[in-house]
């Protein structure tokens, strides 16, 4: 979250490149530059009745003492009268505040400089890629058939359960997320990630941290009689751990990884695109978060944009990175890569994973500091990616090494999977 002076110091350039994410800025940014002058005003005119109001206490009593009742009198009057002007002031800094933080909480993150400008998906840069993608002949199928016919992934049953985007996984199909599951975790500790299970669920001042809410609440499912909201991905959780903390500079930088179900209500998503496993409302992801000195994020952000590369060499998926524009990046954002695997049997890319530098955004909102060299306190960077979301690696693994009578195994999952095919 942006903070007044930073938009006051930054004012033209914050104005010129929230306009790459397609966002104006101007008018809310007077406004909110006009409701801090209130603010300052507001507190000054405080202060003074308070240094006023403790002037006249202490000449209320040196007056009784010296006699003089009714100058005593008439300050006691001032007193009163200043008590309630105080009362006014404080509620007029009340609404205030209040109303500064709404407006705050609605401004985007500030994109990179690197960040292109444009509103869609084909706006996006591509920066590098690996790999062909597999060219199959007319018989060749997509992966909610390939589930049906090796009885791996069961969407009808997951439909009966719970309802449309709730799938279940059978046999080989369940022993696969398992494997996937076990293999991004143990190349994340090789990685140096420290594993931990966050809670499924958070409470609203955990949304609010890393800027699910109040941006993407619709887009999450929220439990009513206990407040909570089922976590979209465990960025929210893990991220949180350190949520009113201040860290250690030489702790930097801070790496953690997680396995979680994820829960998206992915509210109007329909058609051709979103079938099978290409949009759930519950899946499968390990993710990896890092806080780290902002003098260093960036490069932590190519690190970890080569770490997910890596995964999808190990599993043989053909892949291209994506730097993304300005209108598809997310709220929070300041650059995000987007890491998309050739889907042979759709013929299309198919987004895997997303890496994102949020700088002090979250930090910001979260109150996540640490001592500089200086030893003056400053915000800490935040960032993350999916190492990886499973159900479109699964669909992608499935359509590119479908065979006649069998789908073949990467090798580097055949020690999590136990076996080389399914069939």
């Amino acid at each position: 979250m942006l903070s007044v002076n930073q938009i006051r110091e930054n004012y033209q350039d914050y104005i010129n490149r929230l306009a790459i994410k397609n966002f104006k800025a101007q008018e809310l940014f007077n406004e909110i530059i006009s409701l801090d002058d209130l603010r300052k005003q507001t507190q000054k005119e405080s202060d003074e009745i308070l240094a006023e109001s403790n002037n006249l206490s202490r000449e209320i009593g040196q007056l009784f003492k010296a006699g003089k009742a009714d100058e005593a009198q008439k300050a006691k009057e001032r007193t009163a009268e200043l008590k309630e002007r105080n009362k006014e002031l404080s509620e007029i800094l009340a609404n205030t505040i209040a109303h500064l933080d709404r407006l705050l909480v609605t401004i985007p993150n500030v994109p990179h400089q690197s960040v292109p400008a444009g509103k869609l998906a084909e706006d996006n840069e591509i920066v590098n890629s690996w790999g062909e993608p597999a060219v199959m002949d007319e018989t060749a199928i997509p992966h909610w058939e390939l589930a049906t016919k090796y009885d791996i992934i069961d969407f009808e049953l997951g439909n009966k359960i719970t309802g449309a985007g709730f799938p279940v996984y059978k046999g080989k199909g369940a022993r696969l997320q398992r494997a996937l599951i076990n293999f991004f975790l143990d190349r994340a500790a090789d990685a140096g990630f420290k594993e931990v299970q966050p809670p499924l669920m958070v409470n609203e001042a955990s949304g609010y941290g890393t800027g699910q809410l109040p941006d993407k609440d619709g887009q999450m499912y929220f439990v009513n009689e206990d407040g909570l909201y089922l976590i979209p991905t465990a960025e929210v959780p893990v991220t949180n751990i350190y949520r009113n903390t201040i860290v250690n500079a030489t702790d930097f930088p801070i790496k953690n990884t997680a396995y979680s179900a994820c829960f998206r209500r992915e509210a109007g998503s329909y058609g051709k695109d979103v079938r099978g496993l290409n949009r759930l409302h519950q899946f499968d992801k390990v993710e990896i978060v890092v806080i780290d000195h902002p003098d260093h994020s960036y490069s932590m952000l190519e690190e970890m944009s080569s770490y997910v590369q890596s995964l999808l060499r190990d599993l043989e998926l053909p892949y291209r990175v994506l730097r993304l524009c300005g209108g598809d990046m997310s709220f929070t954002s300041a650059l995000t890569y987007d890491m998309e695997v050739y889907s042979a049997a759709q013929k299309r890319w198919l987004e895997v994973s997303s890496v994102s530098n949020f700088e002090s955004y979250q930090s910001t909102r979260m109150k996540l500091r640490f001592k500089n060299d200086e030893g003056k306190m400053q915000m800490a960077h935040t960032l993350n990616g999916s190492a990886l979301a499973l159900p479109r690696i699964v669909a992608a693994l499935l359509e590119n090494n479908q065979e006649n009578d069998r789908i073949r195994i990467p090798k580097a999952l055949i020690p999590y999977t136990g076996f080389e095919f399914i069939d």
